[in-house]
């Protein structure tokens, strides 16, 4: 069974169009990054399969119905948004005391081994902790839940780099294993590209890229082109180019390697280099593609 199905979800907010038709289908096990400039619809995607907006379409989380069937389904889904939603009166203690209260799942034990690894103590209050303590400890209470599919909506949003990384370290060597499923958005799309098993860029409601990792590995190259090469790699139809040093850098999808390679030097692109050239195509005037 898939853990998130979808067909022809739409949703709209009076003559504004959110989700316009997207098809959906995620096996469990999977790492999933939902990838898009602001208001591509991400996170009326996210909402929509954590049930907190009804939708047109089928929609379907874990096989239950996510608007209609929602109390149900939140025993088996966690949800981290920015850091900032836990209460700044609430005491850590009081936090392990009341996920202990609200979810069957949750195992203090656990999340008291992680919040061991950290400087928090459990008499501090949210207000007393950095914004990458409270991370931490939001991280700590999420990972003691047993559930199948957590989703991550910028949960490392502005946290320095080095709680970035231990977040998502954390994230990928003491939670995830092949029964879970984690779907999760991003601007900071390098830090997440090793923790991905696939990535999906969104724009306009709708999905415009899809591809596993491997398959995206196997797909896509980016030539920096030699100056004396440049009218035979234009000839090959490159879906980007750009301008680098004073090189011009193509971006090529299903090229033969062995001719690019001919031509100058070849690498595998950076999922940020892909989203760059796939959604600079479709808004060439938009700011901040590349966030």
């Amino acid at each position: 069974m898939s853990c998130i199905e979808a067909r022809g979800l739409r949703k709209a907010y009076g003559s504004s169009v959110a989700l316009d038709g997207i098809d959906l289908n995620i096996e469990p096990g999977r790492i999933l990054g939902l990838i898009g400039p602001n208001g591509a619809g991400k996170s009326t995607t996210l909402n929509a399969i954590l049930g907190l907006i009804p939708f047109e379409g089928e929609l379907k989380v874990l096989g239950r119905d996510p608007w209609r069937e929602r109390d149900q389904l939140m025993q088996d889904v966690c949800f981290i948004a920015d850091v900032a939603v836990l209460p700044r009166w609430l005491r850590v203690a009081d936090a392990l005391d009341y996920v202990a209260g609200v979810h069957p799942r949750f195992d203090r034990a656990k999340a008291l081994g992680f919040l061991a690894r950290t400087s928090i103590k459990r008499t501090s209050k949210v207000r007393e902790l950095s914004k990458g303590m409270v991370a931490q400890l939001h991280l700590a209470l999420v990972m003691s839940i047993d559930a199948k599919l957590l989703v991550l909506d910028e949960p490392t949003l502005g946290l320095d780099i080095l709680f970035r990384k231990q977040f998502y370290d954390t994230l990928l060597n003491d939670y995830f294993d092949h029964s879970r499923t984690i779907v999760v958005t991003t601007h900071q799309v390098e830090e997440v590209e090793h923790v991905l098993t696939d990535v999906m860029f969104v724009n306009r409601g709708r999905i415009v890229m899809k591809s596993s990792m491997e398959e995206f590995e196997a797909r896509y190259q980016e030539l920096m082109v030699a100056p004396e090469h440049l009218a035979a790699a234009r000839a090959l139809a490159p879906i980007h180019e750009r301008q680098m040093f004073g090189r011009s850098i193509m971006l090529f999808d299903h090229a033969d390697r062995e001719i690019l390679g001919r031509l100058g030097e070849l690498r595998t692109p950076t999922i940020a280099d892909l989203f760059v050239a796939v959604i600079g195509n479709q808004n060439p005037s938009a700011p901040g593609v590349a966030q």
